[in-house]
């Protein structure tokens, strides 16, 4: 796991979502290969270009029927939240998506659920960093943190993800 940059965001004056990992740290090759597992694409938008499909623009990774779009300035849990919502969503439903997939507050928290359990499978990133980043770029939970809510606070999200095939027992 990457994480040269963990103690930086308590810097004097430091925005701590300026050290969340992005694409460029890890590259795309990881990213694609598991996202592919989903029947998913990733595709490398050019630096500077605007993102098809985001929703909040900026850095943020947008997505476009089974298509995720990111630059290498895009934060890694950006990327894995955005495709998250295509993954929980029937087959059927991905086709239709262009930049809001979100239908509920139980899908939205299985998507945070499950971009960080991704997280786990790209060996460049992992779920404990990628949840410190979740907590850098603002994510709020009613425990705190990312990784308490995912621990403790979650069986909702779990539910959501088992009944469809997403997670294990």
């Amino acid at each position: 796991m990457n994480d040269t940059t963990a103690g930086a965001a308590t810097a004097p004056g430091a925005d701590p979502a300026d050290f969340v990992m992005r694409v460029g740290d890890i590259g795309f090759d990881e990213p694609r290969a598991l996202l592919a597992r989903y029947g998913l694409a990733l595709v490398e938008v050019a630096d500077g270009a605007p993102i098809p499909g985001s929703f909040w623009g900026d850095t943020e990774a947008g997505i476009i029927g089974t298509t995720v779009y990111a630059r290498r300035d895009t934060p890694v849990h950006s990327l894995l939240h955005e495709a998250c919502h295509l993954i929980v969503l029937p087959e059927e439903k991905r086709a239709l998506v262009h930049t809001d997939a979100t239908d509920s507050i139980e899908e939205e928290d299985a998507t945070c659920y499950l971009q960080i359990v991704l997280a786990g499978q790209l060996p460049s990133v992992g779920s404990p960093r990628l949840m410190v980043d979740m907590d850098r770029w603002g994510y709020t939970y009613r425990l705190g943190s990312t990784q308490a809510w995912f621990e403790h606070d979650a069986p909702e999200a779990q539910a959501f993800l088992r009944a469809r095939g997403l997670l294990g027992a």
